[in-house]
């Protein structure tokens, strides 16, 4: 009994699916407009929002070697995607075991995939205290890209840089070698 019972409303939830279905709505001349308003409008809040944070101090983040050692943000940029990858400011301001067992780094990282139309939302969302260089980030492609993607993860890495420009925020191009100034 139970597993007829299961039967029919799983017949009546697929039925009333199919007679619905999935609808996209087209997009017209009307809302275009409007939607290009709401980037713009987007894009404007998140750089005044970051003009907040003070302009970068190139003797603290030209002498960084490793992402490992980076403590402003940076992205990863992928083919669909950017990972953006936020080291918080610890929240004790006491240097007793700074980086020790007790406070690890990695405990204040956070990896967070973004869309590249996500991008200036996300980092205006980043606290001011992750940004100890200033404003500026880095910015590298993902390892091991598959030669058939090498083109669109360009392409994508030329649009964060060309969104990271608009924002106001210096970008540090991190190739396999170190950083580059971009």
């Amino acid at each position: 009994m139970p597993k007829l019972r299961f039967t029919y409303v799983l017949t009546a939830t697929l039925s009333a699916l199919a007679f619905t279905g999935c609808t996209r709505t087209p997009a017209n001349a009307s809302t275009s407009p409007t939607l290009a308003q709401e980037e713009r409008a987007a894009l404007d809040s998140a750089r005044q929002q970051l003009a907040l944070i003070p302009p970068p101090a190139k003797s603290r983040y030209l002498a960084v070697r490793s992402l490992d050692s980076w403590e402003n943000p940076y992205l990863t940029v992928q083919g669909n995607m950017v990972t953006l990858h936020v080291l918080l400011a610890d929240a004790n301001p006491s240097q007793l075991g700074v980086g020790g067992m007790l406070r690890p780094a990695g405990a204040r990282r956070r990896n967070l995939d973004v869309r590249l139309s996500d991008l200036p939302t996300a980092l205006n969302a980043i606290p001011e205290g992750a940004w100890p260089y200033g404003r500026v980030i880095a910015v590298e492609e993902a390892h091991n890209t598959p030669a058939a993607d090498r083109p669109i993860v360009r392409r994508n890495l030329e649009s964060v840089i060309r969104t990271l420009n608009d924002l106001g925020v210096v970008v540090y191009e991190w190739g396999a070698t170190g950083g580059t100034q971009g």
